[in-house]
């Protein structure tokens, strides 16, 4: 594969392997539009990039007479590689090698050598990302020669009216793909609005995440892993808007939004409760879509929680978003992580904020990790009062469950971030109901563990099942799980 100007994406591969330089051109030939350039000798990579101007870098970690994560660092500061998405490929798989990775800029991270698949959409997501930021910096630059414009023309501005206004409705249209109206509108009405920098504000955070997209995607092409992604988040996108929310970021197929900012109102917690609820009820009309294209359905948790943030505009005069950072950002998150598909949590500061009208099911205790606190977290099922709404019929995970007879061996392991974690241990599925279920073992797992089951499907299909479920809680010697998928499901 060589470099074409019919190329919209650019690949450029930094590894001292000529071997995993073939091995990935093999990987992405078949795809037209991608093109493909690999540079083995790490000391010229910054300078390759430069005159290459890839969408993309692949780059390992492990080369001679270079530390990987130095070369990371570099990449992130030269000026023609700052913006570039760089995703690392290499054999390492230690959670703190990775986390290091990010800490420098890394975008992803894959472990050597992914599928065909997997890597071209996650090749195309990067690019499509690398490319919508330099349309960002295009309506950004426009949006404050804009504002410098109206500064310096004061004394035209009766003549320049008219021209001026279809400017800001060009820039208003163009910035609105990746901001709220809100946002935009503030930003070409205040004079400060375009400065970096920002202020406290108690707003509601929202997470929302798909469960178990990444294997799913690992099973489809990769136009079809795009076409569920969008609608997904084309779905989405409507809903928060209509709530009046800021979507801040899209992290592959997980959503960040604000409800409280730019603009604050009395009803923010209340309206990002009602926004949860009606995700889950728009994720239902994608799942009838998804059925009848013969697609996989989805399931989405969400979290939310109320808090102090800084928010504002963060970046450098070359690049800047509106966005949040703060201790709220962050246990939003670790919230969401708790949450299985067909899910709302929310913080216990969420559901003060709300009021008498959450309507809110079981209450979760747990500890999460860079917070002293235990944290109190509640499932919410609906919404009381004027716009009142309900989870979907079939969300929510009634506990409803049959007994079986006789009860279902398998095998479980405990499961920390995506690494299993100790031995397996052998138990009893007793009692099941379309996504609950109860395990009988001899030493119970612990209160939200994650568990990878492996079970058999049943009486007509002896071939074992592999199905992922939290513990909710332990009653007597039986403990009470949550699965991922439906028990109906194949995982």
């Amino acid at each position: 594969m060589t470099l074409s100007r019919r190329s919209n994406i650019v690949v450029l591969l930094i590894d001292d392997q000529l071997i995993i330089g073939e091995k990935v051109r093999e990987l992405l030939e078949h795809d037209a539009h991608i093109a493909f350039q690999h540079c083995a000798d790490a000391a010229d990579a910054i300078e390759t990039a430069a005159r290459l101007q890839p969408t993309v870098i692949l780059q390992d970690l492990m080369m001679p007479g270079v530390d990987g994560l130095e070369l990371l660092r570099q990449l992130k500061r030269a000026d023609a590689t700052r913006e570039v998405p760089v995703v690392v490929l290499s054999t390492k798989e230690e959670p703190a090698i990775k986390a290091e990775a990010f800490r420098l800029g890394a975008n992803d991270y894959l472990v050597k050598l992914p599928s065909a698949v997997e890597l071209i959409a996650r090749i195309r997501y990067h690019s499509e990302a690398y490319r919508n930021a330099a349309m960002r910096r295009l309506a950004m630059q426009a949006l404050m020669e804009s504002r410098e414009e109206l500064r310096k023309s004061h004394e035209q501005i009766a003549r320049q009216a008219g021209e001026l206004e279809l400017r800001n409705s060009f820039i208003k249209k163009t910035f609105g793909r990746y901001l709220s109206d809100e946002v935009v509108s503030e930003l070409l009405d205040s004079p400060e609005g375009l400065r970096l920098g920002g202020e406290t504000r108690v707003v509601t955070i929202m997470m929302a995440d798909l469960r178990d997209f990444t294997s799913t995607s690992d099973r489809l092409p990769a136009t079809q892993v795009m076409q569920m992604l969008n609608a997904y988040l084309g779905a989405m996108t409507r809903v928060i808007a209509e709530h009046h929310g800021t979507i801040d970021e899209f992290i592959g197929d997980a959503i960040l939004a604000i409800f409280g900012a730019p603009l604050s109102r009395d009803d923010d917690a209340r309206r990002a409760a009602r926004c949860a609820l009606a995700m889950h009820h728009a994720l239902v009309a994608v799942n009838e879509r998804c059925a009848r294209e013969g697609l996989p359905t989805l399931e989405m948790g969400i979290a939310l929680h109320t808090g102090e943030v800084v928010v504002g505009n963060i970046g450098s005069d070359i690049r800047a978003k509106y966005g949040v950072v703060g201790s709220t950002v962050n246990l939003t998150a670790r919230i969401e992580s708790q949450s299985v598909g067909g899910q709302v949590l929310v913080s216990e500061a969420t559901r003060a904020a709300i009021g008498p009208q959450a309507r809110t099911g079981r209450e979760l205790r747990f500890q999460a990790k860079g917070f002293q606190r235990e944290v109190v977290a509640w499932e919410l099922t609906g919404l009381d009062g004027e716009g009142g709404l309900s989870l979907p019929a079939g969300a929510g995970h009634p506990m409803a469950m049959r007994l079986l007879e006789p009860p279902q061996p398998l095998q479980f392991w405990q499961v920390r971030g995506k690494r299993i974690d100790g031995p397996p241990q052998d138990g009893f599925l007793v009692r099941a109901g379309e996504q609950v279920g109860a395990l009988r073992t001899a030493i119970a797992p612990p209160p939200f563990a994650d568990l990878k089951i492996l079970l058999k499907a049943g009486v007509d299909d002896d071939s074992p099942r592999e199905v992922w479920a939290k513990v909710v809680d332990t009653d007597g010697d039986e403990t009470r799980l949550l699965f991922s998928r439906h028990l109906d499901a194949r995982a």
